[in-house]
């Protein structure tokens, strides 16, 4: 049996704090909204290690496939040729993204880490591989020297050493949180539970960024089966209600995009109506999660 716990959260991670009793957040500008877009630059691998944990969602109904030709070659296509007209989409609304890039990825696509470097977009530390989630099944010291690996890789191929972590398939440990903190990161990304960030309880200190998976482009698209031209309205229907509520304390709004996805033929054309729908809104800050994270804990308010 569990042991008694008193009324609140189940953890210890943050407190729980509910949104209309917090101090008004103010962005810089006045902007209602933080306006963020994580791209997600990954390597999935051939043949992971047999104790390699991924999501489930993404494995074969009929068998576990080794070497899995038919997953590695779609990402790949988005390595090979989606991510130009995800990065021609993001040119053409002057957006400045946040580079969601694992070590995989690092030692393998020099060229693509060099066309984000150049647009002067922030890389976040991503893990190792699209095949290897963070789980409770990795004992501390694994998950301590993945996370280094991850980190290390970026500043190796980046020449800068991200200040952030956006975690493979929003996986953690109840111990991820604190090994974050401990490693220099000044945000972590897999909590989706707000519509502000708000700080963590490690020590030292860390923000947590919440990037809503319902408007991640896998998690709608692919995993949920939704039809990519209700895309923009579903965007923009968020947006909408953020921007609103954004007027009496600052809301925060981030976009997932996978390039494998998005970078589609017949998905791209979607992706550029999106961002024009959002681009009609006034009083947004676009930013990268560094800046977020860096305006919660130059203000020190907002969230838990």
């Amino acid at each position: 049996m569990p042991s008694y716990r008193a009324a609140g959260m189940d953890h210890d991670l943050y407190p729980f704090s509910a949104l209309p009793d917090r101090p008004a957040l103010r962005w810089p500008g006045g902007a209602r909204v933080a306006f963020a877009v994580v791209l997600h630059l990954e390597h999935w691998e051939l043949d992971p290690p047999a104790a390699a944990v991924r999501d489930p969602r993404f494995r074969d109904p009929f068998g576990d496939f080794r070497p899995d030709y038919r997953t590695y070659t779609i990402r790949e296509y988005g390595n090979r040729v989606g991510i130009f007209r995800v990065f021609d989409a993001l040119d053409r609304h002057g957006i400045r993204a946040t580079v969601a890039v694992n070590a995989g990825a690092c030692e393998r696509y020099p060229y693509l880490i060099e066309e984000c470097r150049r647009r002067g977009w922030e890389f976040a530390a991503h893990g190792t591989h699209a095949t290897r989630m963070i789980t409770a099944r990795l004992g501390e010291p694994e998950e301590r020297a993945l996370i280094a690996r991850s980190i290390a890789a970026v500043e190796a191929a980046t020449g800068s050493r991200p200040r952030g972590w956006v975690g493979q398939d929003f996986g953690e440990s109840a111990r991820t949180p604190q090994l974050l903190a401990e490693a220099g990161l000044e945000y972590v990304a897999d909590w989706p539970n707000d519509d502000q960030p708000y700080r963590m309880t490690t020590e030292p200190g860390i923000v947590s960024i919440p990037c809503q998976a319902e408007w991640d482009d896998v998690q709608l698209l692919w995993h949920r089966r939704v039809f990519t031209h209700r895309y923009p309205d579903l965007v923009a229907e968020a947006l909408s209600v953020l921007h609103a509520e954004g007027a009496q304390s600052g809301r925060y709004f981030g976009l997932g995009l996978h390039p494998w996805l998005f970078g589609m033929p017949h998905r791209i054309r979607y992706l550029n109506e999106a961002l024009d729908r959002i681009a009609g809104f006034d009083g947004l800050w676009q930013a990268t999660l560094g800046e977020v994270a860096g305006h919660m804990r130059t203000e020190g308010v907002g969230g838990a």
